[in-house]
């Protein structure tokens, strides 16, 4: 008998490949315009938006659209019998653990060495995965995580004077990362059976209210007007960061093994460090390319097919 949280039961589960697929590789470049802009737009809705008021509208919101848009298009957002413990963990790694911490540190960092920090989160998906999932290291993955943390590492190197300066930044950008990696662990080893478009609804929408309950505790006297780049940076993040990122991001997830979803998330900082130059005036330089280089390559090893797969 299958139990009412087994994979079987979502058909948008049933296929694991063991790299990105031609839809995978689509959502994924999405992803990281998406994410990857995002960087820099946060720093700016957070010159004017309380942290935990931004997060916990965002999500609230979000997880309430996505759920609308769940029923509007046939599926069915009821949580099925038993899954509430699961769903809530979930959302306690992947929505509360990232969205808060994140905010947090990038009140202290630049929004290029805040992205970078929080894609650290490779390094502790695969990790989690081999321990908690028994996923299989392979020469491939090892690879690809050599050249992605090459890469992130070359970055990370360049900016040491500007984070030993922030640690309680680098702290929470650390925790955020770690966070992430569990939750995209959890959502292999503890499936629910519902379709990924309701099930990331549910994970924002119970993520998304205590932070918004934070927040009217304890930000209620920093509101104010927003100016008009801050408000189009909230509105950004409701419709695109959470509501589609998040969505897409979930598909990549139950696609293929954690570390191959874990490594491709490295494109995103690389889009990040583009946003925060163009909007912020940051300027990277030859460690910048050669880290690009590092991480395209170890996205490369991971998703293409090799000469057996042709």
């Amino acid at each position: 008998m299958t139990s009412p949280n087994s994979s079987s039961a979502a058909p948008e589960r049933a296929v694991e490949h063991e790299r990105l697929p031609a839809l995978g590789l689509l959502l994924l470049a999405a992803i990281a315009v998406g994410w990857g802009l995002n960087w820099p737009i946060m720093k700016v809705v957070l010159s004017e938006v309380p942290p935990l008021s931004f997060r916990g509208s965002c999500l609230t919101l979000g997880g309430l659209g996505m759920l609308f848009l769940a029923r509007c298009t046939g599926q069915s957002p009821r949580i099925p019998a038993g899954a509430m413990p699961r769903l809530l963990l979930l959302s306690a790694t992947n929505i509360v653990g990232w969205n808060v911490l994140i905010v947090y540190g990038l009140l202290t960092l630049p929004s290029g060495r805040g992205a970078l920090l929080g894609y650290t989160m490779p390094l502790w998906g695969i990790c989690l995965s081999v321990w908690l999932l028994k996923e299989q290291f392979t020469a491939r993955k090892l690879l690809g995580l050599i050249l992605g943390f090459s890469g992130v590492g070359l970055l990370i190197g360049e900016s040491l004077g500007v984070l030993s300066a922030t640690p309680v930044g680098v702290a929470c950008m650390l925790g955020a990362a770690f966070f992430w990696a569990l939750g995209v662990v959890l959502i292999k080893r503890l499936p629910v059976a519902m379709p990924t478009m309701a099930l990331t609804g549910w994970m924002m929408l119970l993520g998304g209210v205590p932070i918004a309950v934070a927040a009217l505790l304890l930000e209620t006297d920093k509101w104010h007007p927003l100016t008009f780049w801050p408000a189009f940076g909230l509105v950004y993040n409701l419709f695109v960061a959470f509501m589609f990122c998040y969505w897409a991001w979930n598909r990549i997830v139950l696609m293929v093994p954690v570390s191959v979803s874990s490594l491709s998330s490295l494109v995103t900082p690389l889009i990040g460090l583009a946003g925060g130059m163009a909007f912020l005036g940051e300027r990277p330089g030859w460690q910048e390319a050669l880290a690009a280089a590092c991480i395209l390559g170890a996205l490369a090893v991971v998703s293409l097919p090799g000469r057996r797969d042709r």
